[in-house]
């Protein structure tokens, strides 16, 4: 008997969906969020093996975090946002949970990324699209620097066809259910108009959702 020949997977996402399968049974928005933020790390993962096929090294290491501090124009959606409030309130603990309370708590415009703790991203699985996006060629970012500005040769662009398909996949959870105007919504754009900046948002209420869940246990 011969064996099977398995295909090697590659990429950040080794080909995988994260899933909560309790939550997504009891959360109709989640199972949308996940599939899409699926579709658009494969997407990543394979345009970064081209890139390295083509000599050149991704820059971006565990324990950077240089666009986490520097970056205040980052877009987030609205879907994004439900998702990153219930994966805060939700499955944040321990320590954690008591610094991210205090960091949204104190959060302003000019502040860092509140969701960054000791230099990594507490909410990694659930990171905004455009943070998924932002990889970096060549050499690590410089204190203060943003590459886009200053050396956009090295930064990747966005996975556009696999941003629109991710969108395809979440409009339903926006009342967009049927196909044709799904298309068009892609097509035209029109999705990137419900994006707000990530340092725009009123993240103090988070805090406050976190509290109250607290007390609650």
């Amino acid at each position: 008997m011969s064996k099977k020949k398995t295909k090697k997977k590659s990429g950040p996402e080794k080909g995988k969906r994260l899933t909560f399968p309790d939550a997504e049974k009891r959360r109709p928005w989640l199972p949308l969020l996940l599939e899409g933020y699926s579709i658009v790390d494969r997407g990543i993962a394979k345009e970064i093996e081209s890139e390295k096929k083509k000599g050149r090294t991704l820059a971006c290491t565990k324990g950077c975090s240089s666009c986490c501090s520097t970056h205040k124009d980052i877009p987030i959606y609205p879907l994004e946002i439900i998702g990153i409030s219930w994966y805060v309130a939700e499955k944040i603990k321990g320590p954690a949970r008591d610094i991210l309370k205090k960091q949204l708590n104190g959060f302003s415009k000019d502040s860092p990324c509140p969701f960054l703790i000791e230099g990594a991203c507490s909410i990694h699985p659930v990171r905004p699209m455009a943070c998924r996006q932002f990889n970096v060629f060549s050499t690590p970012c410089k204190e203060g620097e943003d590459p886009y500005h200053t050396r956009r040769e090295d930064v990747m662009d966005p996975v556009k066809k696999h941003v629109d398909q991710a969108f395809f996949i979440m409009l339903p959870h926006y009342g967009v259910e049927k196909d044709s105007e799904r298309v068009r919504i892609v097509e035209t754009g029109a999705f990137h108009r419900m994006a707000k900046e990530m340092q725009s948002c009123n993240w103090k209420e988070l805090a406050g959702k976190m509290e109250r869940r607290d007390r609650q246990k």
